[in-house]
């Protein structure tokens, strides 16, 4: 499909005014754009000696999002934000987006200015230029796909493979917050009102968990730094959850894995949110997806100057587990010292 913004047919939005609109005000001129939106095809000039990284996310309203609960300029933000999450996950730099969009016919040119603000707020701090896409009419909900381009130096990319017997097991910041950030927003109002709220689950909390929901941050500059010092030996985004994210990790370096529940890093408000709740928080880290945090396994000889770098760069990192043979398979370690095999509850489609 050639990567120019069209129309397929027209809802209440006019073509070519769209089409004008976007150019206006979401393409960037830079050196290595020779042609983005407004032709049959764009056209860039190629990094020579890097080796391109490419990655696209398809979302579909009632799947992945919810009008009543997301705004469209959320919708753009977390589209964006998975897939440059992608592209940190392999330690590579962001460059080039390109957006397909069915638009219902209901709906109206403003809701789709709203969506890609978003969405270039999330590209806009990593100078990624919006190049192309395609649109058409959807007589369904809103089916958003976006394809992100990036670089990294050769031999460098990190990979789910390449964890070995003795690596530690990391992951950047907390883990957990989205699914509370999720549940939060699905809770009924009624209900909510209702609900008694502990003294520890404070407003700042909730705001605190919608936003790690709404608005992810993709760890672009860990991932560069973890390719760069070559510190990682593999490495996969919390797109899906821990407990299902892990098991790729595994599976693909053929190793296996002691989890440490007790080293979760929770953040005070999705513990706050667990005890008003009366959940239990670990669950919320192992089943939740779409923290885009990233998980990483690192050589133990790496271990003091990885953490000292980290500090130096203001960055969060803790160490989860430790990686084992194969046949050790996948455990957890719990605070009492008892080891569990731990179940897949990430989140899978068709499942």
């Amino acid at each position: 499909m050639a990567p120019t913004v069209r129309t397929k047919a027209r809802p209440t939005i006019h073509e070519f005014e769209l089409i004008h609109a976007l150019h206006r005000r979401h393409s960037r001129r830079t050196p290595s754009v020779i042609r983005g939106i407004g032709d049959d095809a764009a056209v860039i000039a190629s990094q020579a000696g890097q080796w391109t990284v490419l990655t696209t996310d398809l979302l579909t309203e009632g799947i992945h999002f919810d009008l009543r609960t997301a705004t469209m300029a959320d919708i753009g933000f977390r589209a964006a934000a998975a897939n440059l999450s992608d592209i940190a996950a392999m330690g590579a730099t962001p460059q080039y987006l390109l957006v397909s969009l069915a638009i219902p016919r209901r709906d109206v040119a403003a809701q789709v200015h709203q969506l890609y603000r978003g969405m270039m707020a999330a590209c806009r701090p990593h100078h990624v230029s919006l190049i192309g896409g395609d649109t058409s009419a959807s007589d369904g909900g809103w089916f958003l796909s976006l394809t992100l381009t990036g670089t990294v130096p050769p031999r460098k990319a990190l990979f789910r493979s390449g964890a070995r017997v003795g690596d530690g097991l990391y992951v950047t910041g907390t883990i957990g917050d989205s699914l509370a950030g999720l549940r939060i927003l699905n809770e009924p109002p009624r209900r909510a009102s209702r609900r008694p709220r502990a003294a520890s689950f404070s407003t700042k909390h909730r705001k605190f968990l919608i936003g790690r929901h709404l608005r992810p941050t993709a760890r672009i500059e860990e991932g560069q730094w973890l390719s760069a010092h070559r510190f990682a030996t593999s490495a996969i985004d919390i797109s899906d959850g821990l407990s299902g994210d892990l098991r790729h990790i595994c599976e693909e370096s053929h190793v296996g894995v002691e989890l440490d529940l007790g080293a979760l890093p929770l953040s005070p408000a999705c513990r706050a949110y667990a005890a008003a709740r009366k959940l239990d928080p670990v669950e919320l880290a192992l089943t939740g997806g779409e923290d885009y945090e990233l998980l990483f396994t690192a050589s133990p000889r790496q271990r003091l100057r990885l953490e000292q770098s980290a500090g130096e760069r203001g960055f969060s990192l803790t160490c989860i587990g430790k990686i084992h043979p194969h046949r050790f398979g996948i455990q957890t370690l719990s605070p009492q010292g008892r080891h569990h095999r731990l179940a897949n509850r990430s989140y899978e489609h068709f499942r």
